[in-house]
């Protein structure tokens, strides 16, 4: 019997209508609305595409979006500068400067410059650290795992105690999933390249997170029957019979494991609307620290 598929898209616009209805009751009480400063820097067009997506997205809930866009020539002082600039505006609420930045440039330098109430991303060290101790609380919880912990609460996962495998150790990714299943009372295993007996190892996970980068990695034959399966990966596939040429798979051979996991998200369609819709809610929830709520 195929898996349950965890549509990503329809639980992206519920959050998304919450967020358009907080914001504007917010409004309608006499506060500025929320505001998102995305920085740009140089001309990658992936990463110029997520950053319009985002600004759009900003809109459609009723928030304001500040685009600033610096030459991929940029110094580091110069980058530094502009997230000094909007810790200090008012109107701003939210700060992401997208990533990767050019070479030459230290992300993390940039991103501890964030001010932690402006942290809508998520990856301040302070943010992470946080979320890595116990019995303390990050103000903002990275995106994509943030999404992805929505994601098994809307198919009504229970984590507690179950085994938790997560496929990939990246700082994006893997390794703030990993630690916010542990806040959920799962156990958790963290796998990557140089695991030994890998699929061994993915086929004990009653939930598996599979954000590795690698095409179609996971096979239908390293699932456990009868698990969660969150792929996370976004992949571009040479395929002669698409109009552009190529398609986009996830980390996990969908066609093989939807035969013999329970659930499972797809690609497209999966975890990837949730990563903006928590940055909406994370914005939001930004506007009210800033305003003592």
């Amino acid at each position: 019997m195929s898996a349950q598929l965890i549509d990503g898209v329809k639980t992206a616009e519920k959050v998304r209508s919450q967020v358009k209805e907080e914001v504007a009751k917010w409004v309608a009480a006499g506060h500025t609305a929320p505001g998102l400063a995305t920085v740009l820097v140089g001309e990658n067009p992936a990463s110029q595409v997520y950053v319009r997506s985002k600004q759009k997205a900003c809109a459609e809930v009723g928030m304001e979006s500040f685009g600033f866009n610096l030459p991929a020539t940029a110094t580091q002082t110069e980058v530094e500068d502009l997230v000094r600039q909007l810790n200090a505006d008012p109107k701003v609420n939210g700060i992401l400067v997208q990533l990767p930045l050019p070479a030459g440039l230290d992300e993390e330098k940039v991103l501890r410059e964030i001010a932690i109430e402006k942290d809508v991303d998520g990856f301040h060290p302070l943010n992470i650290g946080r979320l890595a101790q116990k019995g303390r609380d990050p103000l903002f919880i990275p995106c994509t795992p943030y999404g992805c912990m929505v994601l098994l609460e809307e198919a009504g996962v229970k984590l507690s105690g179950a085994k938790a495998v997560v496929l990939g150790r990246s700082n994006i990714v893997g390794m703030p999933v990993a630690l916010l299943l542990i806040r959920a009372d799962a156990t958790v295993t963290v796998c990557h390249s140089r695991t030994k007996d890998l699929a061994a190892v993915v086929r004990e996970a009653d939930v598996l997170v599979a954000a590795i980068g690698k095409p179609e990695m996971v096979r239908g034959d390293w699932v456990k029957p009868g698990a969660v399966v969150i792929d996370v990966g976004i992949n571009r596939v040479d395929d002669a019979s698409k109009a552009k040429g190529y398609r986009l798979v996830g980390d996990v051979a969908f066609d093989e494991v939807k035969e013999v996991a329970a659930w499972i998200t797809p690609v497209p369609g999966g975890v990837g609307p949730m990563t903006i819709a928590m940055l909406l809610k994370n914005t939001f929830r930004a506007a009210q620290i800033a305003a003592g709520q």
